[in-house]
C-alpha cells in the first residue's frame, strides 16, 4: 500500500491499519482495498464512490426522520453524512469489531453524538434475534459488512433479509454493498435471497469502475416519481449534496431494463 502509516494494530480478527496518502485517509483491514476513506481537508465529503451510489436512496425517499440501521460501521464515512444531513433522525450501527469503532472515533472525525448509538455485535445475528421486537421499526437499513475476505458470513443466507424485511417499515428502503457482480456466484445467490424477501421490488446499481453493486430492495412501494420527475430530482440533489445522482439514475436505468417500472410511475 502507498502512504504513510499512522496506525496499526491487531485484534482477534486480523490486521487494522490507517494509511494517508494525498490527502486522504484510509482504513485497511491488512489488505490492499480501501474499507474506509476520508479526505483530511473535507472529512464530512463521500470519498469513495461506492459510498455516494449508496445515497441513492434520496431518489426515492424524499426525507428522512426516522430510525435508520447501520450494519457495518467501517470508518463512518455513511453515518456521518447521515448525521450531518438529517438532523431528525436516530441511527444505530452495529460493528462487529471493537477495534473498528475505536479507530473511527480516534481517526476518521466519528462523533459522539446523542442520535447514534454503537452496538458491537454481529450483524446478521443481531437483525435475526431482534426481528420481531423491531417489527416495522426502521425507515432505512444499510448494509455494507465485508472483511478482508469477502461478505460476512451471518448476512449470506435468506433468512437473513426475510429478517430485514420484517424490521422495515412499510415505505423503507434496505441499501446494500455487494461486490463482484454477475459472475460471482455470492453475489447471484446474495440477490436472489434479497430479491424474493422483497418480493423483487429492488434495483441494483454497478459502482463505475469498481467491483461494487449497491442493490435498493424496497419494502411496500408505491411508484411516487416518473422518470422525468426523478430526473429533476436527481439535479436537484446533485446541487444540494455535491454528489452525481443524474449519474446513478441513468445507471439504474440502464442496468434495471426489467425491473425499473415497478418504482417509477409509468
Amino acid at each position: 500500500m502507498r502512504g504513510l502509516l499512522i496506525h496499526e494494530s491487531h485484534d482477534d480478527d486480523g490486521i487494522l491499519e490507517v494509511v494517508e496518502f494525498k490527502g486522504v485517509r484510509s482504513l485497511h483491514f491488512g489488505s490492499h482495498p480501501r474499507q474506509s476513506s476520508m479526505l483530511l481537508n473535507d472529512p464530512y465529503k463521500l470519498e469513495l464512490n461506492y459510498v455516494r451510489a449508496m445515497t441513492s436512496w434520496l431518489l426515492f425517499k424524499p426525507t428522512f426522520e426516522g430510525d435508520g440501521l447501520i450494519v457495518g460501521l467501517g470508518g463512518g464515512s455513511l453515518t456521518k453524512h447521515l448525521l450531518q444531513h438529517f438532523p431528525a433522525s436516530r441511527l444505530k450501527a452495529v460493528e462487529f469489531r471493537k477495534s473498528v469503532v475505536k479507530i473511527a472515533r480516534s481517526h476518521f472525525g466519528l462523533p459522539l453524538d446523542p442520535r447514534l448509538k454503537i452496538i458491537v455485535d454481529d450483524g446478521g445475528s443481531y437483525i435475526c434475534q431482534r426481528a420481531e421486537a423491531y417489527r416495522d421499526y426502521y425507515s432505512l437499513l444499510f448494509i455494507d459488512a465485508f472483511d478482508h475476505e469477502g461478505m460476512a458470513s451471518s448476512i449470506c443466507n435468506e433468512a437473513f433479509f426475510d429478517a430485514c424485511r420484517v424490521i422495515l417499515k412499510k415505505d423503507g428502503i434496505l441499501v446494500i454493498n455487494l461486490w463482484g457482480g454477475p459472475n460471482n456466484p455470492e453475489y447471484h445467490q446474495v440477490s436472489q435471497w434479497l430479491a424474493r424477501a422483497f418480493n423483487w421490488q429492488t434495483l441494483f446499481l454497478p459502482v463505475r469502475d469498481r467491483g461494487n453493486i449497491i442493490a435498493f430492495a424496497f419494502n411496500d412501494y408505491s411508484p411516487m416519481f416518473s422518470l422525468k420527475e426523478l430526473r429533476t430530482i436527481a439535479i436537484n440533489l446533485e446541487k444540494k449534496y455535491q454528489i452525481e445522482f443524474p449519474a446513478f439514475l441513468k445507471d439504474l436505468k440502464k442496468h434495471n431494463a426489467s425491473t425499473f417500472s415497478q418504482v417509477i410511475k409509468t
